[in-house]
């Protein structure tokens, strides 16, 4: 069973924890490294032989149109980050109709295929947002993979499905992965996790959590966790800054053991939303 490699494609000064140090008029002032530590990452997953799926951030398209060609010439999957990496629940519905409508159609125009997929800037899908599902469907994505079905405090939907299902207006959803230890359920998708915890016991986790649910696990990354001499962002908490900082020096090296010790493939090819693309 493969398990589902995902890159959401947005650099360190558009993170989430960062919001407030990093306003969006304040982005085109910082040095950009996202196509550098991107190149890193296609030539990983090339020595590989290895396609995934690519949340790309429109944004970041319109200033590297070059490089969504090249990872869409490689094979991979070009999916939706939406356009300014705002969390949902900080836009309006207007607002969010039109951010998810014009990162689709520039992705599209880019690479000449159909931007299928969607994943939520921080997993920011919540219960207070629930116009969320209907302006995806309504744009012509075919899915989501937006849920981390934890509690966290930027995000999290601690009672949703840990498998893949239908939102009630059809729209699929896939969750990142979690493993239930205990009778709590523990994040080891990726991200910040997978540099927190010990190697071992991150492959062991995401092991029996693929066993538990029957399902491929899926597993996310950014090109900025590659990069451990990214400018630091002044002003921000400690927390904040443990989050985005630490273990930054072994993420590629973990990276490569990880690629070769489990077979990975797209989201796209999934049976599941094989399915929801035929019954659309």
């Amino acid at each position: 069973m493969k398990k589902i490699i995902s890159i959401d494609i947005e650099d360190y000064f558009q993170v989430s924890a960062f919001e407030d140090q990093c306003p969006q008029h304040r982005w085109p002032s910082y040095s950009c490294r996202v196509e550098k530590n991107t190149g890193i990452l296609l030539n990983l997953m090339e020595a590989h032989n290895i396609k995934g799926t690519f949340f790309i951030l429109g944004w970041v398209a319109e200033r590297y149109p070059t490089m969504i060609k090249k990872i869409a010439a490689a094979g991979h999957e070009i999916a939706s980050h939406g356009y300014n990496h705002q969390r949902i629940n900080l836009l309006s519905q207007a607002e969010f109709k039109e951010d998810i409508r014009s990162a689709k159609q520039l992705l599209e125009d880019l690479t000449g295929e159909e931007v299928k997929g969607y994943r939520a800037p921080s997993f920011s899908f919540s219960e207070q947002t629930p116009w969320t599902f209907d302006e995806l469907l309504d744009a012509g994505y075919r899915y989501s993979s937006s849920i981390n079905p934890v509690p966290h405090d930027l995000y999290g939907y601690p009672d949703a499905a840990r498998t893949p299902f239908y939102w009630d207006n059809g729209l699929l959803e896939i969750p990142v992965t979690t493993c239930e230890l205990l009778g709590r359920r523990i994040p080891c998708a990726g991200g910040g996790y997978f540099r927190l915890y010990p190697y071992p016991l991150f492959k062991w986790l995401m092991q029996r959590a693929s066993k538990q649910l029957n399902d491929p696990a899926v597993f996310y990354l950014h090109p900025w966790e590659l990069d451990p001499e990214q400018p630091r962002i002044e002003g921000a908490s400690l927390k904040s800054r443990f989050r985005h900082y630490i273990n930054l020096n072994k993420t590629e090296p973990r990276l490569r053991q990880l690629l070769q010790d489990f077979h990975w493939g797209r989201m796209v090819d999934l049976d599941i939303v094989q399915q929801a693309c035929n019954k659309q």
